[in-house]
């Protein structure tokens, strides 16, 4: 299929989702048919007339669809993994909802703005909970500012910024300062508070249901104390010294028969894969034991004059862009992170956008499959991979991807990790580790770019790997697995 086909073939899959998946994540039953109206292509957001009450009454009706579209965006992956019967046989629809979502955020964002520009409000984005919110508050008189937004002047006026220009001051249109705020603030963190506590009830409850079931168990009344409780303190697992009790995690970690990996880091335009965009994209490969392939090139520039080669090959850095509204609005907090500027990122501009792109998708899911794929805190990658690449949790679902993660490397295996105030577990970013195995130099900082990053990963990976393989421990301990080890679906442990 060419062009959007793919969202026609998405809504195609409708009836599957629909007899698989009720619900969605927050209980609430799914109205499929609204589903089936939207127009995922062209976009779902509300356009309005520049009056107060229109821009009020777009960025509401925004907010709602928002909701309703991430509600069932959340419960498509556990859905999707646990359909044993293979009843949904694509992905496609949650990847049509996110890309529809994606524009949706943009045009809240410029919903934001425009309200700014207009003296309708003041926005400020703070920390909640589990995320960050855009909070309004009444317009009090002094100019806005906002580190994150506020590049765009949708005003088509070249006003004095320094002197507070804003629309409603250059328009001959003089409109009311106030609206109703209460029902247009962003409800995401109280949304996902309870949704992590509906999950933290229901694992409650499935503790206690085992623990009463071992208490049912006979063979528990052969011995005098019975027999241990799951999750009990006889099975909990305590650590001593600086080292965590295992956790899911620990499923990510290598085995002793690990060799050759891809690297891969990706930097995008915030944390949340259904509203946010890919933007850079870095990878390489390396063998962890067997030499290096012959004939591969023997250098590689890197952004990063004092970064070295080395073992690694087969280098790829790719640049993707944005949707011109999402660049019109700019990205501070992304650019002084990445040093990539999203004004410059425009669609116009020419820079194709990932989630566009078909070819690019097939590209990185055919490296994603060829052999095990390496990512530190990999499940942010996984994430954005399942919404984002085509095929891609048809192929994880179907076992044909095995992802490690250097996260638990670090926080199992590095004696260095030491717990403090700051860091509970250790410090395990992977400037952290990397600096810890001698793959970054203490004067220098993580890049914060995909192949900079790929690069120092994979170095501090093959460092930390001959290193516990002298001293028989990680992998070769007595808690280790023999074959490559990290995460795969359908594979036996």
């Amino acid at each position: 299929m060419t062009d959007r086909a793919w969202f026609d073939a998405a809504k195609g899959d409708i009836p599957q989702w629909a007899a698989s998946m009720p619900k969605d994540a927050d209980g609430t039953t799914i109205d499929w048919d609204w589903v089936r109206s939207l127009d995922l292509a062209h976009g779902v957001g509300t356009i309005p007339e520049s009056t107060p009450q229109s821009i009020h009454d777009a960025l509401k009706a925004d907010y709602a669809t928002r909701e309703h579209l991430e509600s069932i965006i959340a419960q498509c992956n556990s859905t999707f993994m646990t359909d044993y019967d293979r009843f949904i046989g694509s992905y496609r629809l949650p990847r049509a909802l996110a890309y529809a979502n994606r524009r949706l955020n943009d045009n809240i964002n410029t919903l934001l703005h425009l309200g700014e520009q207009q003296h309708l409000w003041v926005v400020s984005r703070e920390r909640r909970g589990r995320t960050t919110v855009a909070v309004l508050r009444p317009y009090s008189g002094s100019r806005p500012s906002n580190d994150d937004q506020g590049m765009l002047n949708l005003s088509g006026e070249t006003g004095d910024a320094s002197a507070g220009n804003t629309a409603a001051e250059n328009s001959d249109v003089k409109f009311p300062t106030t609206v109703a705020l209460d029902d247009i603030q962003d409800r995401t963190a109280a949304i996902l508070d309870a949704r992590a506590e509906r999950r933290k009830a229901q694992r409650f409850q499935k503790r206690a249901g085992d623990a009463a079931m071992a208490r049912a168990n006979l063979s528990g009344a052969t011995s005098p104390g019975g027999a241990a409780l799951p999750g009990g303190a006889a099975a909990s697992g305590n650590a001593t010294g600086h080292h965590p009790k295992p956790d899911w995690r620990d499923a990510y970690l290598p085995g002793r028969d690990v060799d050759a990996v891809m690297g891969i880091d990706i930097e995008t335009t915030g944390i949340d894969p259904a509203r946010d965009y890919i933007i850079d994209v870095g990878f390489e490969f390396m063998n962890m034991a067997s030499p290096r392939p012959a004939g591969e090139p023997e250098t590689y520039a890197y952004e990063q004059g004092y970064y070295a080669a080395g073992d690694a090959y087969d280098q790829s850095r790719l640049a993707f862009g944005v949707p011109p509204e999402n660049a019109a609005l700019g990205n501070a907090l992304i650019a002084k992170l990445t040093g990539i500027d999203v004004r410059g990122r425009s669609s116009e501009a020419g820079y194709r956008l990932f989630d566009e792109w078909p070819q690019a998708q097939a590209g990185l899911l055919a490296r994603l499959t060829q052999q095990p794929y390496v990512a530190h805190n990999a499940t942010f990658e996984h994430s954005w991979f399942m919404l984002n690449v085509a095929g891609y949790a048809e192929s994880y679902r179907a076992g044909r991807i095995t992802i490690i993660d250097t996260l638990p490397m670090s926080r199992q295996w590095d004696p260095g990790a030491v717990p403090t105030n700051e860091h509970p577990y250790g410090d395990n970013t992977l400037d952290a580790y990397a600096k810890r195995q001698g793959a970054l130099d203490s004067a220098h900082n993580e890049r914060h770019l995909g192949l900079e990053d790929s690069h120092i990963m994979l170095v501090a990976m093959k460092h930390h790997l001959a290193a516990l393989k002298a001293q028989g421990k990680g992998p070769w301990g007595s808690t280790g697995r023999a074959g490559v080890g990290g995460k795969s679906c359908g594979r036996k442990r």
